[in-house]
């Protein structure tokens, strides 16, 4: 224990629990949409199976989302015990943007989410849309100051420092759209929705791999593959023009982690893009290179033979640790370029009616369920691992912002959380994902006159106005 680190392991230990933590809210942003979207079809044209796709995806946001408010409290906590000094210093002006974060989007949420929950049968249908339209307006207000949070410590503006060494407000214009604000933004919630809708598309593919095999017609399986694929083949190709938006932002403002992105140890023109490769700080190289020549040069400066600024022009001690941002950045343009090619690959069969009959497509997308998720990650691992050795870029240095904590006292705290996170969290996913097994509602037409529908399940049939009884 006298051996190890506690700022090294207050960051693991942070960065342990955000990777939980980042995962629910992201999919309570797209899940919350995704449902107000089919609720409103369901209102607009009648059709039965937009209201079984929205009860069947009901119960599964519901577990996120509650999921992402208990391990949201747990980053409360840490920033108070292990990053005290940090707190100080920014919270006269981090501090408001999170009160408001939970006065507006979180009491939005809040008071609304137990008529969306469990409302259907007790108001009218317009109000309950208006629920679950509030519901995912909140979701994005959250991500709104949350992103306006971790963005000005990315690029802070609009600050001043106290006679007490504390960051205090200048103007709030400044703060809340500092200059990387725009493109994080966008550049997350986009994320959100595809990571949602591979999620979605790779159950819907699985419950309709399943109906082949009985030779059934699963409407509901059908509808969440095709809406996924349109997601995928509409919004990956807008994410990679945002991606490059935002990269040429980062480019401006935090030069250091475009250089260990890009592998770029020395200031050169026509700097090569590495497709793989080893990044070796001892040496200021990448080994086993695979690499297209003056690429990079081109997407950073629109100019094959631009230059760009390499970690030499840096101290040694304010590098970023490049292998993980380098490989992290990788790991994230890949899935990107994946998921636009999976969009296409899908418009081409719908454009020859064979989007739900290609085995080969539906094995994909059950593959790429959980990639959304790990692009994710892979970002959030860009852009944090990126920006240090700063929590404030520039201004603020990690070693200085940790509580002083001994060694030993924060090694149990980290081992605590994990075992505690592992039991309580995996029993959560493992049920989430048990949930998603399960077949959505069969759709049947009992009466073509009076428009009569019924949702049969193993235990409940739901008619179309919402409400329900046992089924026989």
């Amino acid at each position: 224990m006298e051996l190890l680190d506690a700022v090294l392991l207050a960051r693991i230990q942070f960065a342990f629990t955000i990777a939980f933590h980042i995962i629910f809210p992201g999919l309570s942003i797209g899940l919350a949409a995704y449902l107000a979207v089919l609720e409103g079809l369901w209102l607009k044209t009648g059709k039965p199976v937009y209201l079984a796709a929205f009860k069947y995806w009901l119960k599964i946001f519901s577990i996120i989302f509650g999921m992402g408010v208990v391990s949201g409290v747990v980053m409360s906590y840490q920033i108070g015990t292990n990053w005290s000094v940090f707190s100080d210093k920014t919270g006269p002006v981090l501090g408001p943007l999170m009160g408001y974060e939970v006065l507006s989007a979180f009491f939005l949420e809040a008071g609304f989410l137990g008529v969306m929950l469990f409302g259907m049968n007790k108001v009218g249908k317009g109000l309950h849309f208006f629920a679950t339209l509030m519901v995912s307006i909140g979701t994005l207000m959250s991500a709104f100051w949350i992103l306006s949070v971790n963005s000005w410590m990315q690029t802070p503006t609009g600050y001043a420092i106290n006679e007490v060494g504390q960051f205090v407000v200048a103007d709030w214009f400044e703060v809340i759209f500092n200059p990387s604000f725009p493109y994080r933004l966008a550049h997350m919630t986009t994320a959100a929705f595809l990571c949602t809708a591979f999620l979605v598309g790779g159950v819907g593919a699985w419950h309709l791999f399943k109906a082949r095999k009985k030779g059934e017609r699963n409407e509901v399986a059908r509808l969440m593959f095709s809406m996924a694929m349109w997601m995928a083949a509409l919004v990956a190709p807008l994410q990679l023009l945002i991606g490059d938006l935002h990269g040429l932002n980062t480019l401006e403002h935090q030069p250091a982690k475009v250089a260990a992105m890009e592998g770029n140890y020395q200031t050169q023109k026509g700097a090569p893009l590495y497709l793989f490769g080893m990044p070796n700080s001892e040496t200021e190289t990448v080994d086993y290179a695979i690499k297209i020549p003056k690429a990079a040069s081109y997407i950073l400066t629109h100019d094959p033979d631009g230059e760009l600024i390499g970690l030499d022009q840096f101290p040694r001690d304010e590098w970023p640790n490049v292998p993980i941002v380098f490989w992290s950045f990788r790991i994230m343009l890949a899935i990107g370029m994946s998921m636009i090619a999976i969009g296409l690959w899908s418009l081409y069969l719908r454009a020859r009616k064979k989007l739900y009959d290609s085995p080969m497509l539906l094995r994909v997308a059950i593959v790429f369920a959980p990639s959304g998720i790990i692009a994710t990650l892979a970002g959030w691992f860009v852009t944090e691992v990126g920006r240090q050795p700063y929590t404030v870029y520039g201004l603020l240095k990690t070693v200085d912002s940790a509580s002083p904590l001994d060694a030993p006292a924060v090694a149990v705290s980290l081992a605590s959380f994990m075992i505690v996170y592992f039991i309580v969290f995996g029993a959560g996913v493992w049920y989430t994902m048990r949930l998603m097994t399960k077949r959505p509602s069969q759709v049947i037409e009992v009466d073509d006159d009076s428009q009569t529908t019924v949702f049969l399940s193993n235990r409940v049939a739901s008619k179309s106005d919402g409400s329900t009884k046992e089924a026989e």
